[in-house]
């Protein structure tokens, strides 16, 4: 990695692949320490996790809102739900 640096005890790579686990909370407290170390202490990784976080995030909310249903498919599968239960 280009300007891979040392801070808090890390190196940017080392932060970098453990930055998703990181986000998501996985991390035993005194690895979140290490990294929250390292992101104060550089600014390239604290930029690029910021990114990072943005993109997860607009992902997760695309991902949990489903397509409205055409109007003849949600016509045709109620019927179906109707007829199956009669």
């Amino acid at each position: 990695m280009y300007g891979d640096r040392k801070v808090g005890g890390l190196w940017c790579h080392e932060v970098l692949a453990r930055l998703s686990d990181y986000l998501d909370d996985e991390l035993v407290p005194s690895d979140r320490v290490q990294i929250e170390d390292h992101l104060r202490g550089c600014d390239v990784c604290e930029r690029f996790g910021g990114e990072f976080k943005s993109v997860i995030k607009a992902l997760r909310e695309e991902l949990t809102i489903p397509d409205p249903l055409d109007s003849e498919l949600e016509r045709r599968l109620q019927k179906r739900l109707i007829t199956a239960g009669s």
